[in-house]
């Protein structure tokens, strides 16, 4: 470890390399700390800077951030081969409100015992929904059958 640092100052200008006692010296006369930045130049690079104001500002620009940032579900509506008209459609409503809430949507066709032959009703079961929501979204994985199951995974339109 060498006993030279480069220092900047407070206001941004080169203090020029000097000895790690002098940078903690003139840290001190500037009533502030003494901030390793980059440690792996040679020699290490050090701020004369309020290190607790630092951080104050660093966590509240982390929570604006966090604040701004959308979090995006996978809600999954599940619909058999034998749902009735009525029951799609209170289905495709609640399709169509998750969609508007920015969430993925999970279509998940279920086949039970004996349904499993029914399979191309469930294709067009699925055809009809992605009918349906027309123009509200993008299908991200085409219906695709996984053991028992059909699957559509479909996202809202970016705006």
């Amino acid at each position: 470890m060498s006993d030279k640092v480069r220092v900047i100052s407070s206001e941004g200008e080169q203090l020029g390399i000097l000895s790690i006692s002098k940078a903690i010296e003139e840290a001190e006369k500037a009533g502030l700390d003494l901030v390793e930045v980059a440690p792996g130049s040679s020699p290490p690079v050090c701020r004369i800077m309020d290190y607790g104001k630092y951080r104050y500002q660093r966590s509240k620009k982390l929570t604006v951030a966090k604040k701004s940032q959308s979090t995006v579900q996978l809600k999954e509506i599940r619909v058999r081969p034998k749902t009735e008209e009525h029951d799609l459609q209170v289905k495709i409503r609640h399709i169509k409100r998750f969609l508007e809430q920015n969430n993925k949507v999970k279509i998940t066709m279920m086949f039970r015992g004996r349904e499993i032959v029914y399979t191309e009703k469930g294709r067009e079961i699925m055809e009809e929904i992605k009918e349906r929501l027309g123009e509200l979204c993008i299908i991200d994985q085409h219906p695709k059958r996984e053991g028992r199951n059909m699957i559509m995974i479909v996202s809202p339109k970016k705006q």
